[in-house]
């Protein structure tokens, strides 16, 4: 009876994360508010998930605000620009969807606009994450972006039926946004950190202590 109430209990701790994913998607949700923001938000969103969540390492607001402002910049732009993309195809799919419905003209290009579509919405998947645990240049960091998703396509394929199951489910149950963003981003973290493991510098030696905090390989 007594281990009903230890809080180290299975179910303590299950619940422990559920409230973690619950609170770290009202952040990002806040944060995600000025739209300029998201990008930053995404990043800061995967970092605080594995690093806080997953390995249990820090604070849930400290890392999540941390991450927040060492990606600003970089994260900032990114955002914006797949932003305004998305904007465009948005209009795009509308258009030729409705050029499809008056004749068959229309038809190629809204498969051309869907693959489109699709082809960012998986490059989307990687890029906060990677610009949250690497360190690059704007150029370097589309690059590594674009390869990872071709490279582990079946891994990809699934963190996008993933991410896209929430969106839909959060569209219908709108009440979702408050534990989907980190609680699919936990379940696609599972994937993604085995590919990260991939690119990951490892430690030393065996046994040794490089005196760095280095979480992400555990």
């Amino acid at each position: 009876m007594g281990n009903l109430f230890n809080m180290d209990n299975g179910i303590f701790a299950f619940l422990g994360k559920v409230f973690d994913i619950l609170l770290l998607s009202i952040i990002w949700l806040i944060c995600c508010i000025p739209i300029i923001t998201i990008g930053p938000a995404n990043t800061a969103l995967y970092y605080a998930t594995v690093k806080v969540i997953r390995r249990e390492r820090g604070y849930l607001f400290q890392e999540f605000m941390k991450s927040f402002r060492l990606n600003f910049k970089r994260g900032a732009i990114v955002g914006v620009l797949l932003t305004l993309i998305y904007t465009i195809l948005a209009f795009d799919l509308i258009w030729s969807w409705a050029a499809w419905e008056t004749n068959s003209k229309g038809s190629p290009l809204f498969g051309i606009f869907i693959a489109i579509t699709f082809i960012l919405f998986c490059f989307s998947i990687y890029v906060f994450p990677v610009l949250s645990r690497f360190d690059m240049k704007f150029k370097q960091l589309m690059k590594v972006t674009i390869l990872m998703c071709i490279k582990h396509l079946p891994s990809t394929i699934a963190m996008a039926v993933i991410l896209a199951a929430s969106i839909i489910a959060t569209n219908y149950f709108l009440v979702l946004i408050f534990i989907l963003p980190a609680a699919s981003t936990y379940l696609n973290s599972l994937l993604m950190e085995r590919i990260f493991k991939k690119y990951m510098p490892t430690s030393d030696g065996p046994g040794e202590d490089t005196g760095k905090d280095e979480w992400y390989l555990e």
